[in-house]
């Protein structure tokens, strides 16, 4: 089940972290140190061409900056909202988007998704598809008996629970089952 996400990058995380570190701000009226605003817009636009030659090495220098300021902003909003609960598993994410580079297992790939995962496809024309693998088990006339969501698992691996869970909700067991050449191998 492909999920509606941007393509991931650090940088657009990153992006994302401060501007919802400056919205709680701004909601809450808590006092910052620096608001890195004008900082922010040269970086943004450091970052736009990143692609060419002459420029990848100021975008790769921004990127840099960007997530030291998001860093910094994190830390400021922790420190300002220490006595305030419900925001733990927030910063938990927060430190985890920033702590994770190119080769970190168990990638966040979205904010508000923290779920997604990269599945590789191996078709040409798009490689990678980021979401979460679902297993759905149907009658024959189109009742749905059962529905787990996976990981990132091979299709084989998903029939088992499925079945389970199958016999668990309908107590009968399964007599023929059907699948597409996903489940091959």
């Amino acid at each position: 089940q492909e999920k509606n996400i941007t393509y991931p990058t650090d940088a657009k995380l990153h992006k994302k972290i401060i501007k919802n570190v400056l919205k709680i701000v701004h909601d809450k009226s808590l006092p910052l140190r620096q608001s890195y605003t004008r900082t922010l817009k040269g970086i943004y636009r450091s970052q736009r061409f990143r692609n060419h030659p002459k420029n990848r090495k100021k975008a790769l220098k921004a990127d840099r900056q960007l997530k030291t300021i998001a860093g910094r902003l994190v830390r400021e909003l922790e420190r300002n909202l220490e006595g305030k609960k419900g925001y733990e598993n927030m910063f938990e994410l927060y430190y985890k988007v920033l702590s994770q580079n190119r080769k970190s297992k168990n990638k966040v790939y979205s904010l508000h998704e923290p779920d997604v995962v990269c599945i590789s496809k191996g078709k040409e024309h798009k490689q990678y598809e980021f979401g979460n693998k679902v297993s759905i088990l149907r009658s024959w006339s189109g009742l749905i008996l059962g529905a787990c969501s996976f990981r990132n698992e091979y299709d084989g691996h998903t029939i088992e629970k499925t079945l389970e869970q199958t016999q668990r909700m309908t107590g009968r067991k399964v007599d023929k089952l059907a699948g597409d050449r996903g489940y091959r191998g």
